[in-house]
């Protein structure tokens, strides 16, 4: 029996997001080259509804693409809608709640997925000489792009040669032939250290893609968990109920049964082929292709009107900020409660590309630790930077807790007014991180190492637990009473619902 739900079946949230009126069916013809990219990035900048095209050019007939799945939305309240989707949550979910989900679900009991003979995945079945992934609407997504993106918002499927781990995660690639995509796979990340395991046997690796994934899969896919933790588990425990897998036709692979298209075959040991450039998610496009491995696809099954996904990496806010940098957010701030350290939030800003996490501090607690401020950076620096989520974020800001961080105006204000320049920043260049931030240095590409920073917009009295003077705005301007008045006679004023806020905290 088929799951249902938006957590755990791709087809009922996009049907949910068209009910609500957080996605519109286009009709009229559309080029998958170029234009649906161009009418996504539109609707990231806009906070429009998402674009489910229907009738794209060249691609076989009924096949579909959706925009922008986890682009933030426009409808006042509900900012974070099509993300709270993904986890079953309500459309007015905050980001705080959205945090303390994904922990809670880290420190659950894996649910194991549940294994059935078939799924909506198999509906359609395609090996030998009907595999052909140009029937698909694989866009173009940036004019400068080295080739058009199949896998942006979907997952990897590999296991260890000796089966103790499956991994699912998140990594781009891009359209190589009719039967065959490159694409990176680094050795810091899950999918490059499995392919590494094969490629020391000598073998290819089996391999799958999950594309359509049911989005609690794609969210956790996408979640810095330590190595040897099967995502699987954890999808279970965020979706409260087992995520149903179906076996895959050419390998010894499990993939989720609601997906909407699954790609198989396997990783070349040595193959490589020239990937890229391509508008990435700090908002640049890199200058040259590289070469990366090179995955066979054996055989592709889809359901019937297939759906794929797709992000239009770039200048924020799109899914790399708003799904992989929410998941950095639960990792990193599970890290530092599990340190010790006296931190009351952590948030992973969209509109800084993953280029910065920022930390807010309870400063009451921090008071009774004693520390000072290079202490304090010291202690986060050597939480953060020695984990995967701290790896893939080069820059740490630390503010006091009167701040709430999910809001950047807020973050840039006290970014603006407290940061002492020459005393406040400490730099650790022997820390690892991603080599694909876009101010390192070649060496630092080369080595993996340096472009990180812990950031201090913290005041002198803080860690005294008092902060400076009174913020003058909304919340902390005006007694209960007066707020609450302006509150239920907005509209009677005059004013539409505002878009965003609503005058209390986070």
């Amino acid at each position: 029996m088929t799951q249902h739900g938006s957590a755990l079946n791709f087809r009922d949230f996009v049907d949910g997001l068209l009910t609500a009126g957080d996605a519109i069916d286009i009709r009229r013809p559309v080029d998958p080259l170029l234009e649906a990219a161009a009418v996504t990035r539109r609707v990231y900048e806009t906070r429009s509804p998402a674009p489910l095209f229907a009738n794209l050019l060249g691609a076989a007939p009924g096949f579909r693409l959706l925009g922008a799945p986890a682009g933030l939305s426009g409808v006042p309240g509900q900012t974070y809608g099509r993300l709270a989707a993904h986890f079953g949550l309500a459309p007015g979910t905050t980001p705080r709640h959205l945090l303390e989900k994904l922990i809670a679900a880290m420190h659950a009991e894996p649910v194991a997925p549940r294994v059935v003979d078939s799924g909506p995945c198999k509906e359609h079945v395609l090996r030998g000489d009907a595999v052909d992934l140009e029937r698909f609407p694989v866009p173009l997504l940036h004019e400068q792009d080295g080739g058009r993106y199949v896998g942006t918002y979907g997952f990897h499927v590999v296991r260890t040669p000796d089966g103790r781990w499956t991994s699912w995660s998140v990594s781009r690639s891009m359209l190589h032939g009719p039967r065959t995509l490159v694409g990176p796979a680094m050795p810091q990340q899950h999918l490059g250290m499995i392919h590494q395991m094969w490629r020391e046997r000598g073998e290819a690796t089996p391999w799958a893609m999950v594309l359509g994934a049911p989005p609690a899969a794609l969210a956790a896919a996408g979640m810095p968990l330590p190595a040897e933790v099967s995502e699987d588990g954890y999808v279970g425990a965020l979706a409260g109920s087992p995520v149903e897998v179906v076996r895959t036709e050419t390998n010894d692979l499990y993939v989720p049964a609601n997906s909407e298209i699954v790609l198989e075959g396997w990783i070349s040991p040595d193959e490589t082929a020239p990937e890229g450039p391509m508008g990435e998610y700090h908002g640049y496009t890199a200058a040259d292709p590289k070469p990366q491995p090179v995955f066979h696809v054996e055989a592709i099954t889809h359901r019937t009107d297939p759906i794929l996904p797709m992000c239009v990496a770039g200048r924020p806010t799109e899914e790399n900020h708003t799904i992989w940098g929410t998941m950095i957010s639960a990792a990193a701030l599970d890290q530092l409660r599990a340190d010790g350290l006296p931190v009351d939030l952590a948030w992973c800003s969209y509109e800084a590309a993953t280029c910065w996490l920022v930390v807010s501090v309870d400063i009451r607690r921090l008071a009774a630790t004693g520390l000072d401020e290079r202490g304090l950076a010291d202690a986060v620096a050597a939480s953060l930077f020695t984990s995967h989520a701290g790896w893939l974020v080069p820059k740490v800001l630390l503010v006091a807790d009167d701040i709430d961080i999910t809001d950047t105006d807020q973050v840039v204000w006290a970014l603006a007014t407290r940061y002492h320049p020459g005393t406040g920043e400490y730099p650790y260049p022997d820390a690892p991180g991603i080599p694909l931030v876009p101010y390192l240095t070649p060496e630092e590409v080369r080595s993996g190492r340096g472009g990180k920073a812990v950031i201090s917009c913290l005041l002198p009295e803080n860690f005294e637990g008092r902060t400076r003077g009174i913020p003058t705005d909304f919340h902390h301007s005006y007694p209960p009473a007066i707020r609450q008045r302006v509150l239920d006679n907005w509209a009677d004023y005059g004013f539409p619902a505002p878009v965003r806020g609503g005058g209390a905290p986070a």
